[in-house]
């Protein structure tokens, strides 16, 4: 069975994190990783997950693609160093990135955007333009092995998206 990795962060938004993590399990192993193994992480608005796994001991080569949920977790993701890690190390392989919402702040802080189109949740528009890229307004945008869409209304599509890079 394939794998895949969603990041956990605290603060993040708790639909663009659980649709995605069902929806996977359907058809995959997938892994819930923070900067912590067995760390419980709380959403935004109090729901509460543990981790499976630390972004340290997680093998890019083991899985299939990466999963970058929004929320503010992404802010927390930026500031753990083996996190940036293995968000790098998942584009250097060229392996799906699907980053939602905040989700792509990640992407400026460990992938070369210059010329990459992405979209985003708007606030974080401006952070995505001078990393480089070319933001769009779209449900969901395809750019080589990254998928990015804007906010939980997007999800289904979002999904499908990365599901099919798989």
């Amino acid at each position: 069975m394939k794998k895949v990795a969603i990041l956990l962060e605290n603060m993040f938004d708790e639909q663009e994190l659980i649709f995605p993590y069902h929806r996977l399990r359907e058809d995959f192993e997938v892994s819930l990783v923070g900067s912590e193994k067995d760390k419980v992480y709380e959403s935004k608005s109090g729901f509460k997950i543990k981790s499976t796994h630390a972004s340290d001991e997680i093998n890019p080569e083991e899985y299939s693609g990466l999963v970058i949920p929004g929320g503010f977790s992404p802010d927390f993701m930026r500031r753990n160093e083996n996190t940036k890690a293995l968000v790098k190390k998942f584009n250097e392989l060229n392996k799906p990135i699907a980053a939602i919402c905040h989700g792509p702040w990640m992407l400026a802080s460990c992938c070369d955007l210059k010329g990459r189109e992405v979209t985003s949740f708007y606030s974080i528009k401006d952070d995505l333009v001078n990393a480089g890229a070319k933001w769009v307004d779209k449900e969901v945008v395809v750019d080589g092995n990254l998928i990015t869409s804007r906010n939980p209304n997007d999800l289904p599509a979002f999904i499908k998206e990365f599901i099919k890079k798989i």
